[in-house]
Formats: structure tokens, C-alpha cells, sequence
């Protein structure tokens, strides 16, 4: 346990953000307080006291100090405790910072490494020339959730429901979709729609007449005439057939999604994923022969019991494969994931057994060689990278990272990651965000997250947008 005393709130979550940056195997509790700035110890127990009443800034780098100097290490990211960094470069740039102005900013105010500053700075300038054309004001993008899976797989927290037992609620739930869409085509009416994005959960689970309902209806409804990308995520390649890929290819989806995360087959039936690697690879093979020239694949870095010559591996195997993207996540221990139970059982029979320290040094130092693998295997194959995101507690305070070849890059992705584009999302547990002029406020509403809550109380779903968008 490591105890925080703070004097205010204010700065609560970023205090909080950074030491579990340093000790993201241990809890870390922030409580108020009062006094001066100090630190002991006490067997296991480290305690913090920290008077907040400082800039943020000052605040942060002060704790980053500590903390590097308590644990002789240093974070790649530096104090950055924000999950989006390359909006920072972007914002720098956009006022006139030289690169090297760009550098030094980044060095001195958050101490973010050499190696994340050019990472953050090539990927701001291709961000930058992607999105040239498009207008944020008088644009939108769609978004719409998805929210059944084969199975449920062992790290994830999203909202997702096995289909075997809900497919008798699909057809309805896509009802409750048509009247979110009718919402869209009559309020956004003079608005450009520049994206669509259909993810999950797992869209392929849906039958190919079910996914010519929704697809057709979306045409029907919406003018889509300037979409410049529209994305369904088919993920898990248990859920591909030639029918449903030539209905989406016949009703003009243009980019998808074959996602092995793994290309060791033991770690997929560890982590739950139901499939072998040869069915990720013949589901790959069929939608390039129905004529997918824009296949996303994701991989996860830190999976249980891998380590960088597992990611060097599956590198090897995706390049025979050639996608047109690669998404590389640093596994994150998502609340409400399965995997995290089993963590958080693991944690408790281990309580009071070593130092809290014991192990951190070595899991950054494993997860920055499976990004060394990841980077290297990616530029092997032609693909640069062109976004970047973190998450909560995800693995050895690193990133997801994005990888595409000229061309290829995922619009919406970017968009959302930015946060530059109000994005409209329809379905169970999606979020709507409105942004208000480019890098101006940003509000959002949300869907409930339980499916048929969200059937039942569609029409308040709606509202909650209409308010949003008064």
C-alpha cells in the first residue's frame, strides 16, 4: 500500500495517476491531509505528504523527482498523466513551435524520454496532414456499438454479451439503433459526415442479413456522400464468414478488422479467445479475396506468459499476412475484466510476501522490449506510425500505438483520439462527444450500458443527445 496525504482535491487524480505510474502493482490511496512536503517509510509502507498548494506543473515534477529517486527509475512518458500526449505536440505546433522548440518543452516541463518526444512529434505531423481536410466545425463522424462477442475474452471490460444467449434481442436492439440513426438524419442534417466507425464488442457477430439491415438503413438515412472511411470492426475471425464479408464489401465498407491479438495459440485459449491462429489466418486470406484492401490487425503486448520473443514471433507471422494497419496495445488491467480478478485473487494470497517494489523494474523493462520488437517489426513492414493513446494502469506506463501504411491510416481513429470532432455514438454503453470549435470544451452524454436497459429506455438515450447538441 502506498498512502498519499494531499492538502487539496484539486489535484487528486493526477497525484494519483502518477504514483501508480511508478507502482502500478500496488494500491495506491490518496487521502486528505494537511502539512508540508516530505516522505517515510515504514516497512513496506511508503508515505507521502504533499502540500498541493503549487501550479500543477510544479506540483508534478516535484512528485516525479521523488518518485524517480525513491524507485532509480526514470517513466517514458516523464509526468505526463494524460492519456492522449501527441495533442500536446499537435497544440505546440499549431502555435508556431519549431520541432526543437517542441523538444525542449516536452524535456523540461514533463521529462517525457528523447524516444517518446520523436515518436510523439512524427506521429502530430502525420496526424496534422491526414486530417488537413477536414473540417471539425461543420463535421461529424458516427459511431455505432455492437455489443455481442463469441465469447468474452479474459482482459476485456467492455460492454459485450455472449451471442449464443442474446441473439433472440438482436433484431430489436438494431430497431432501437434505426432510432438513434433517425435522430442523427434529422439533426445533423446540415452537418458533413466525414467517418463511420462500427465496433464493439464484436459487429460480425451480427447475421449477413442483420448487418444489410443496419448498413442499408444507414445509407438510406444519412447522406454519406463525403464519408471518407467507414470502418467495421470484425475482430474476432470466429465471427468472419465469406457471406458477411461480401456484405459488407457489396454495401461499401472500406476498412475492417482481423484481430489476433496473439499468434501463439496456447495464449489465445489462455486469454479466452476461442480460436486458433490458423482460423485468424484463413479468415485474413478470405476477406483479401473478397477484396479488403484495408485490414487493421491488433496485437496485445504483455499478455500472460509472454514476454518479447513471444512479440518477436508474432511479428514474424503477421508479416507473412502483410496487413494494411497494425494497432499495437500495451495490455491494460481493465476494471471488471476477468483477467483483473484473477490479478486481484493473485495480490491477496501474495499480501505481505517482499517489497512493493519487487518485480515493477523488471515487467517496464520486458514490456519496453516487446515495444522495441512491436516498432521494428512494424517499420519492417512499411508501416509508420500515425496515433498514439494511453490508458489507466496499462502496462509499464506505456502506450497503444497505431501503425498504417500511406493511405491507410484509420481516420476515426484519430479523430476520437484527439478529441478534435464531435462524435455521435449510438448503441449500449457508447459515448457521445460534442467539441465545441477546434480545441475548445468538450461535453458528452452517454448510453446505459446494459443492453436491455438501453432497449428499454431508448427514447431517453435520445433525448440525452438532443440536450447535448441544444
Amino acid at each position: 500500500m502506498v498512502k498519499v496525504y494531499i492538502s487539496q482535491d484539486k489535484y487528486a487524480y493526477d497525484v494519483h495517476s502518477l504514483f501508480k505510474a511508478f507502482f502500478s502493482k500496488v494500491d495506491v490511496k490518496v487521502v486528505p491531509s494537511s502539512g508540508d512536503f516530505f516522505e517515510d517509510s515504514c516497512g513496506d509502507e511508503i508515505v507521502y505528504h504533499i502540500d498541493v498548494d503549487v501550479d500543477k506543473n510544479e506540483l508534478k515534477r516535484n512528485i516525479y523527482k521523488l518518485l524517480s529517486k525513491e524507485t532509480g527509475k526514470e517513466l517514458p512518458w516523464g509526468n505526463l498523466t494524460g492519456i492522449r500526449p501527441t495533442r500536446i505536440v499537435m497544440n505546440l505546433l499549431d502555435e508556431g513551435y519549431t520541432d526543437d522548440e517542441v523538444r525542449a518543452y516536452m524535456k523540461d516541463t514533463y521529462f517525457v524520454s528523447d524516444e517518446k518526444i520523436e515518436l510523439s512529434l512524427l506521429i502530430a505531423h502525420r496526424e496534422k496532414e491526414i486530417l488537413k481536410d477536414i473540417d471539425y466545425e461543420n463535421g461529424y463522424s458516427l459511431y455505432i456499438g455492437i455489443p455481442f462477442c463469441p465469447t468474452r475474452c479474459l482482459y476485456c471490460s467492455f460492454t459485450a454479451y455472449p451471442i449464443g444467449a442474446y441473439a433472440n434481442i438482436v433484431d430489436n436492439y438494431l430497431s432501437c439503433l434505426e432510432k438513434e440513426i433517425d435522430y442523427v438524419a434529422e439533426n445533423f442534417k446540415d452537418k458533413t459526415l466525414d467517418t463511420i466507425y462500427i465496433g464493439g464488442g464484436t459487429p460480425t457477430t451480427l447475421e449477413p442479413h442483420q448487418i444489410e439491415r443496419l448498413l442499408s438503413y444507414v445509407y438510406d438515412k444519412l447522406d454519406t456522400s463525403k464519408v471518407k472511411e467507414l470502418t467495421v470492426e470484425s475482430g474476432r475471425p470466429d465471427s468472419i464468414t465469406r457471406e458477411k464479408l461480401q456484405t459488407m464489401k457489396k454495401l461499401g465498407v472500406t476498412r475492417i478488422s482481423v484481430n489476433p491479438q496473439s499468434m501463439k495459440d496456447e495464449t489465445l485459449e489462455l486469454i479466452g479467445r476461442r480460436h486458433s491462429v490458423k482460423e485468424l489466418v484463413d479468415a485474413f486470406k478470405l476477406a483479401r479475396e473478397e477484396g479488403f484492401d484495408n485490414i487493421n490487425m491488433d496485437i496485445i503486448l504483455g499478455l500472460p506468459g509472454e514476454d518479447e520473443r513471444d512479440v518477436a514471433y508474432t511479428m514474424e507471422e503477421i508479416k507473412k499476412l502483410n496487413p494494411d494497419d497494425l494497432t499495437v496495445h500495451s495490455l491494460a488491467i481493465k476494471r471488471g475484466s476477468k483477467l483483473a480478478e484473477i490479478l486481484l485473487e493473485k495480490k491477496a494470497d501474495a499480501k505481505g510476501k517482499g517489497n512493493i517494489l519487487h518485480g515493477e523494474e523488471e515487467e517496464a523493462l520486458v514490456m519496453s522490449k516487446m515495444i522495441k520488437e512491436a516498432s521494428e517489426g512494424a517499420a519492417d513492414m512499411g508501416l509508420l506510425p500515425y496515433y498514439l493513446y494511453r490508458q489507466k494502469n496499462i502496462s509499464g506506463n506505456y502506450e497503444n500505438t497505431g501503425y498504417a501504411r500511406e493511405g491507410k491510416a484509420g481516420i476515426y481513429n484519430i479523430l476520437i483520439n484527439e478529441e478534435v470532432q464531435s462524435i455521435v455514438a449510438l448503441g449500449a454503453g457508447t459515448v457521445t462527444k460534442r467539441v465545441y470549435g477546434f480545441g475548445g470544451r468538450i461535453e458528452r452524454c452517454d448510453n446505459v450500458k446494459d443492453v436491455k436497459l438501453y432497449m428499454e429506455q431508448i427514447d431517453d438515450m435520445i433525448e440525452r443527445k438532443r440536450q447535448l447538441f441544444s
